[in-house]
C-alpha cells in the first residue's frame, strides 16, 4: 500500500485548483479543475524507476512564470523540475542529491529551498544556486517575509530549536528552544509551530521600531539600515536610521563615513544638524562635499551657497570653484542664489567670477556694479550698457549713472542721447516720430545722476534740446535749463580743464626765489580762474534771457517753462533782465517800473514809462503817476527828471494840477521853479476852459429863456394859422383841415388816420423820445455807468454828463405838445 509522503494546493484562478500529491514510490498524482464540481482532470508524474525506495516524494514546490507553471520534486536522490505546460509534461533533472527529511520550502523569489543536515540549498528552473551552510539535521523549513525559518533536531535531547534567519544581513533574527515539533505553517500574519504533545506555540513579527530599537542597542546599524530598505519604510524613517549610524560614526571621530550617511538623509535632515556638526570639528573637506550635494538636489538656501562659496574660497579652491559656478546649463537654472553668490565672491575678491554669474543670470545691475565700484573699468561697462536693449539699458544708467558721469562725462551723455533720442529707431520700427518720441525716456528721468555734476546736465539737457523740438516733457527741461543759467554759483571745472584742457597755470619765471614764484603764479591762477568763473557766469545768463524769450513764443499764451518759478529763480540769482521781460511780458507794468525803482535807474524808469505807458500802443497811462508819486517821496533832488515826467502828465492831460502838487510837495529838495510853467500852463488852459465854458453856460441860458417865453406864451395866448397851403401836398388848403401848434396845415385827408402827430416834426420828436428812451435805459446799466468813469480821463465830467442829462436826477416826464383840429363845419380860423 502506497503511503501519501507530501500534499501541496496552488489555487490558480478560483475554483480552480491543482492539488499534487506526492508518494512514496516516486509518483506524484495531481487533480486540476474545478473540485467542488467535480469538473477535473488526472494526470500522473513519475520521478524514475529504478528504485522505488530511494524515490520517495519527500517534498514539492509550484513555480508560476508568467503563463508557465512548473512543479519541483525532492526525493532523497534527486531534485527535479516538471514543466506543467507541455503535453505531456517534461522532467528535468535539477540535482542527483535530495534531501531525507520533509525539509523543503519556496522562497517568495519563487526558489527552492532544500535543508540538508551540512547547509540549506537554493535552486532555480537552471539548476542549483547559493548555500548557506549551518549544521543540524533540518527537520522542517519555511519561509516568512523574507526570512528563512528551520526547525533544527536538538540530538542531546528530545527538544528542537526554531531559528528564524536573515539571510540579507547574515544574521540569526531569532532563536528559541521548543520541543519537539510535528509541524509549522505560516499563516495570519504569523508562524505557528504544531508541537509533538499537541500543544501549539504562535510566533509574531515586531513592529519596525522595536527591530531598530533592538538594532541600535547593539550599534547593528547597517542591519538597521538594510531593514529599513528591505521593509519600503517611509524615507523619513530611513533618515532617521542613517542619522543615527552617522552619529555613531561621527562620536568614533569617522567623519568620512559619518559624512557619507549624512549625505543620503539630505531632503529629511535639517542641513543645520550636519553644518554645525563640521563646523565644530573643523572639517572643511567633508563640509564642502555635503553643501556640493546639498546645491545638487536644489535644496540649498541662501546661506548654504555662502558657506559653500566660503569654503572654496578658503580651500582655494579656484577648479571646484569654477566647477560650481560654470557648470550651470541654461540661463535661470542655477542651483544656488545668485545674489548670495555674487556677494560672496565679491568679498572673496573673486571679482571675474562674479560678474560671470550677473551676466549669465542677466542681472545686469549687479554686473556693473561690480565694474565700476570694485574694479574701476568705466569703458567696459559704457560699452555693456550699449549692448542692452534700451530699456533695460535705461535702468542701469538711473542706477550708475552718478558714478559713470563723475568718470566718463561725454561718454555717458552720449548714451543717454541715444537713449531719448530717435537716432533713426522710429523709421525701423514704423512708428511716427512724435509717437516714437512719447514711447522714448525722459531726460527728466535721468535728472538724478547730474545731482553732483551741473554743467555735465547743461549740456546733456543743452543738446538735447537742440535735437529734439517737441518734447513732452519741455516745460520741465526749460525749468532745469533756467535753474543752471541763472543760478550764480555752479561747480565750476578746475583750472586745467579751461580752455579745452589747456593748463592755464603760469609757466615758472625767474625771481629771486622759488617761493615768491609760487605764490605769485598761485594767486594769478586764482585770479583768472575768478575771471573764467565770471565770464560763465555771463554767458549763462546770457543763455537764460535767450530761453526766456524763445519758449515764450508771441502765439503762445502761456511759455513752455513754469512762469512762477522763472520769476523766483531771477529774484534769487538778482537776474533784472530776466525779471524785466517775464513782468514786461505778463502785462505787470508796475512791477517792471518797481525794479526800476529798486534799483534807482532813473534814466531806465523814464525810458521804460515812455514804452509802457503809452496808451495809444496798449500802455497803462497810470505809470507815469506812478512815476510822479516816485519821485515825489525820494528825498533828493530829481528836478530834470520831475519836468520830464510832467511834460508827459500833461501831454496826456493824466493827472489834474492839484494831485502834481500835492504829490511834489512831499519832496523837500524839489522848487518851485520845477513846476512853474506847468503850473502856468495849465492855469493858462483852465482860464480858457472856465472862458468856455462861460460862453455855453450864457449861451445856454438865452435859448432856456426863449424856451420858457415861448411856452408860456404858447399857454396864455391865441395862435393864428395863416397858411392857405396844405404843408403835404401844397394844394390849397380846404375844410377840412388840420392846424398843429408847430405852424403846420394840412387837409385831413392827407393826415390820413394820423391826426395826433405833425408827420413833418414827428421824426425829429420821435428821435427826441428815443434818446432820452435811451438814456433812461442806460442809467439802469451801473457797470457801465462805473466803467466810463474810471476810463475816463476826467470822471467829474462823466458824472455832470448823467447829470446834465437828467438821467440821475429824478425829473417828472412832460407831455408832447397838444395840437389843434379844426372840425369839417369850422372855419379856417377856428380853434
Amino acid at each position: 500500500m502506497m503511503q501519501i509522503t507530501s500534499f501541496l494546493v496552488l489555487e490558480e484562478a478560483p475554483p480552480i485548483l491543482l492539488i499534487a500529491i506526492g508518494l512514496d514510490n516516486g509518483f506524484i498524482y495531481c487533480i486540476k479543475g474545478d473540485i467542488a464540481r467535480e469538473r477535473i482532470t488526472r494526470f500522473k508524474l513519475q520521478v524514475d524507476y529504478q528504485n522505488e525506495s530511494q524515490f520517495s516524494i519527500k517534498g514539492l514546490g509550484f513555480r508560476v512564470d508568467g503563463q508557465a507553471l512548473q512543479l519541483f520534486s525532492v526525493t532523497p536522490n534527486s531534485v527535479c523540475l516538471f514543466s506543467l505546460q507541455n503535453q505531456p509534461p517534461r522532467r528535468q533533472v535539477l540535482d542527483q542529491t535530495g534531501s531525507s527529511a520533509n525539509s523543503v520550502a519556496m522562497s517568495d523569489r519563487s526558489e527552492l529551498i532544500i535543508g540538508r543536515p551540512e547547509a540549506v540549498y537554493f535552486y532555480d528552473v537552471d539548476g542549483r544556486g547559493p548555500c548557506w551552510a549551518f549544521e543540524g539535521e533540518k527537520r522542517f523549513l519555511g519561509w516568512f517575509r523574507g526570512y528563512l525559518l528551520c526547525v533544527i533536531a536538538d540530538q542531546r535531547n528530545d527538544k528542537n530549536i526554531f531559528n528564524v534567519y536573515d539571510l540579507k544581513n547574515r544574521l540569526i533574527a531569532h532563536s528559541l528552544v521548543v520541543k519537539k515539533v510535528s509541524h509549522m505553517l505560516c499563516e495570519w500574519g504569523n508562524i505557528i509551530l504544531i508541537l509533538a504533545d499537541k500543544s501549539v506555540l504562535c510566533i509574531g513579527e515586531k513592529d519596525m521600531e522595536s527591530k531598530l530599537d533592538m538594532l541600535f542597542k547593539k550599534n547593528l546599524y547597517t542591519v538597521a539600515i538594510n531593514l529599513v530598505q528591505s521593509q519600503q519604510a517611509d524615507p523619513a524613517a530611513t533618515s532617521e536610521v542613517l542619522r543615527k549610524y552617522g552619529d555613531h560614526l561621527y562620536s568614533k571621530q569617522d567623519y568620512d563615513e559619518a559624512m557619507a550617511q549624512y549625505i543620503n538623509t539630505i531632503g529629511h535632515l535639517e542641513p543645520s544638524y550636519v553644518i554645525q556638526k563640521f563646523l565644530d570639528a573643523q572639517r572643511i573637506y567633508n563640509l564642502t562635499n555635503y553643501l556640493e550635494k546639498l546645491h545638487e538636489k536644489g535644496l540649498a538656501s541662501k546661506d548654504h551657497t555662502t558657506l559653500l562659496l566660503n569654503c572654496y574660497t578658503k580651500l582655494k579652491d579656484v577648479e571646484k570653484l569654477n566647477l560650481f559656478i560654470k557648470s550651470e546649463d541654461g540661463v535661470g537654472e542655477h542651483k544656488f542664489d545668485v545674489e548670495t553668490a555674487i556677494r560672496v565672491c565679491r568679498a572673496a575678491n573673486y571679482h571675474e567670477h562674479a560678474m560671470y554669474v550677473a551676466k549669465k543670470a542677466g542681472r545686469h545691475e549687479l554686473y556693473l556694479k561690480i565694474l565700476l565700484e570694485d574694479l574701476g573699468r568705466y569703458d567696459e561697462a559704457l560699452q555693456y550698457i550699449t549692448s542692452l536693449e534700451p530699456s533695460q539699458a535705461g535702468v542701469t544708467v538711473k542706477d550708475y549713472g552718478k558714478i559713470l558721469i563723475e568718470h566718463k562725462p561725454v561718454e555717458t551723455i552720449d548714451i543717454l542721447m541715444t537713449l531719448c533720442t530717435e537716432d533713426g529707431e522710429s523709421t525701423k520700427r514704423g512708428t511716427s516720430s512724435s509717437t516714437y518720441i512719447s514711447m522714448l525716456p525722459s531726460p527728466v528721468d535721468f535728472l538724478n545722476i547730474f545731482v553732483h555734476n551741473p554743467l555735465s546736465l547743461m549740456d546733456f539737457l543743452e543738446k538735447y534740446t537742440n535735437k529734439v523740438k517737441d518734447s513732452p516733457a519741455q516745460v520741465e527741461i526749460h525749468n532745469t535749463l533756467l535753474e543752471l543759467y541763472l543760478s550764480n554759483d555752479l561747480n565750476f571745472p578746475s583750472i586745467s580743464q579751461v580752455r579745452n584742457g589747456v593748463d592755464l597755470s603760469l609757466e615758472a619765471r625767474s625771481g629771486p626765489s622759488v617761493a615768491s614764484k609760487a605764490e605769485s603764479n598761485g594767486k594769478l591762477t586764482a585770479d583768472r580762474k575768478d575771471i573764467y568763473k565770471e565770464k560763465d557766469r555771463l554767458e549763462r545768463r546770457e543763455k537764460g534771457l535767450k530761453l526766456l524769450k524763445n519758449a515764450w513764443p508771441s502765439d503762445l499764451e502761456h511759455p513752455l517753462y513754469d512762469v512762477d518759478l522763472a520769476i523766483i529763480l531771477c529774484e534769487m540769482n538778482a537776474f533784472k533782465e530776466g525779471l524785466l521781460y517775464l513782468y514786461e511780458k505778463m502785462k505787470l507794468y508796475k512791477e517792471v517800473i518797481a525794479c526800476y525803482m529798486q534799483a534807482h535807474d532813473h534814466d531806465g524808469l523814464i525810458a521804460c514809462c515812455k514804452r509802457l505807458g503809452d496808451s495809444g500802443k496798449g500802455g497803462d497811462p497810470s505809470l507815469w503817476a506812478d512815476l510822479l508819486k516816485y519821485f515825489g517821496e525820494l528825498g533828493e533832488d530829481c528836478s530834470n527828471e520831475v519836468k520830464e515826467v510832467l511834460t508827459y502828465i500833461e501831454r496826456d492831460d493824466i493827472l489834474p494840477p492839484i494831485i502834481v502838487l500835492q504829490t511834489l510837495s512831499r519832496n523837500p529838495c524839489l522848487t518851485l521853479s520845477v513846476i512853474k510853467d506847468y503850473i502856468a500852463r495849465k492855469l493858462e488852459q483852465e482860464s480858457k476852459l472856465i472862458e468856455d465854458d462861460r460862453r455855453a453856460i450864457e449861451k445856454y441860458q438865452e435859448d432856456t429863456s426863449a424856451m420858457r417865453k415861448e411856452i408860456q406864451d404858447l399857454r396864455t395866448n391865441a395862435r393864428i394859422f395863416q397858411l392857405s397851403k396844405c404843408t403835404a401836398c401844397t394844394f390849397t388848403l380846404d375844410l377840412p383841415a388840420v392846424h398843429f401848434m408847430c405852424m403846420h396845415s394840412f387837409h385831413q385827408r392827407c393826415l390820413g388816420d394820423n391826426e395826433k402827430e405833425c408827420p413833418e416834426c414827428a421824426p425829429e420828436y420821435r428821435s427826441v423820445m428815443e434818446m432820452k428812451r435811451s438814456l433812461e435805459q442806460n442809467s439802469k446799466d451801473q457797470d457801465r455807468f462805473f466803467q466810463q468813469v474810471k476810463s475816463s480821463k476826467d470822471g467829474f465830467s462823466v458824472i455832470a454828463e448823467y447829470f446834465g442829462k437828467g438821467i440821475i436826477s429824478k425829473t417828472s416826464n412832460g407831455r408832447p405838445a397838444g395840437t389843434l383840429r379844426s372840425g369839417s363845419t369850422s372855419s379856417s380860423t377856428g380853434f
